[in-house]
């Protein structure tokens, strides 16, 4: 993997590849019990070669997350 400043980097493996018209859901499982789920271009996930099985890096930047409810 090249250089990158975001430091929350998990490896993984992936276990589901859901194509649509244009976007992926991608999810990787990344210990026992815990899984992350990704929606990238359909094109981004193809040039990456992403199906189940192969090694992924989960890669988090975000500022904040937020909650809500009704």
């Amino acid at each position: 993997m090249k250089n990158i400043s975001a430091r929350n980097i998990l490896k993984g493996k992936v276990i589901k590849v859901s194509h649509g018209a244009v976007n992926s859901e991608i999810i990787v499982k990344v210990a026992e019990g815990v899984e992350i789920a990704s929606i990238i271009t359909k094109s981004s996930a193809e040039r990456l070669g992403l199906k189940e099985g192969k090694e992924a890096h989960v890669i988090i930047k975000a500022s904040n997350v937020m909650i809500a409810t009704d």
